[in-house]
């Protein structure tokens, strides 16, 4: 008799693949913190485009996706196991854990917008506030990178691994967006696609919360008077 689909070997999806012990409080919080960078990707870049369309975001968001496939790139390559002690209980034996992408996404995210922050603006004038700004991704890279140990889907090592791959990807892209990429920032504002699109740079204004908030007042009063 011939077996069915259901018989077939099953191969998880690790991005969103996240189990804790049960009745372990900070195992359960440890897991929602594993899905920040779900978080970021759906709720931060998709929304960032919807609404706001900077093509530093846009490139920042490309610099991910870059990193990710170079992650999986090098774990197809290195093909080093997951902990053995865990993975047959959190179903990924069957999936490589160096270098750890959570980690890798994590410090490439917070190294670039660290960089952003400092050496760009962010669009924030105030030079208190950008150093305040730079800080707050920091937490979330170190408990992902925690997480994912604690939870036992990587060991140190590959976590670390990860984490130091993540933050030289990510210098490294800031400086090629900033130094190589944004000379032609102009010219795909001012591409059919770009106006289109309504694609746009505002790194040029120095606080861009407060010009846009002057612009929408003039613009109501304006319409006010007509």
């Amino acid at each position: 008799m011939e077996e069915g689909p259901a018989a077939a070997t099953l191969k998880a999806v690790t991005l969103t693949h996240v189990r804790y012990r049960r009745g372990d409080s900070l195992g359960h919080f440890l897991a929602w913190v594993s899905l920040i960078p779900v978080f970021i990707s759906l709720g931060g870049f998709v929304s960032h485009f919807i609404f706001r369309r900077e093509l530093q975001g846009i490139f920042f968001a490309f610099g991910l996706i870059l990193s990710q496939v170079l992650n999986e790139f090098i774990k197809s390559s290195i093909q080093q196991s997951r902990p053995s002690s865990m993975c047959a209980v959190l179903e990924v034996c069957d999936s490589h854990g160096w270098p750890s992408s959570h980690s890798q996404y994590m410090f490439f995210f917070a190294t670039y917008f660290s960089l952003l922050c400092l050496l760009n603006g962010a669009g924030i004038s105030s030079p208190r506030s950008r150093r305040l700004l730079a800080l707050l991704s920091w937490p979330p890279a170190f408990l992902t990178l925690y997480s994912r140990v604690y939870l036992g889907y990587h060991t140190i090592p590959q976590v670390i691994a990860g984490s130091t791959l993540g933050s030289v990807l990510g210098a490294a892209w800031y400086w090629f967006v900033n130094t190589m990429l944004k000379d032609y920032f102009p010219a795909i504002e001012e591409s059919a696609i770009g106006r289109y699109l309504y694609i746009k740079d505002s790194s040029h204004i120095p606080d861009v919360l407060k010009f846009e908030y002057d612009n929408a007042r003039a613009a109501r009063k304006k319409l006010a008077k007509d």
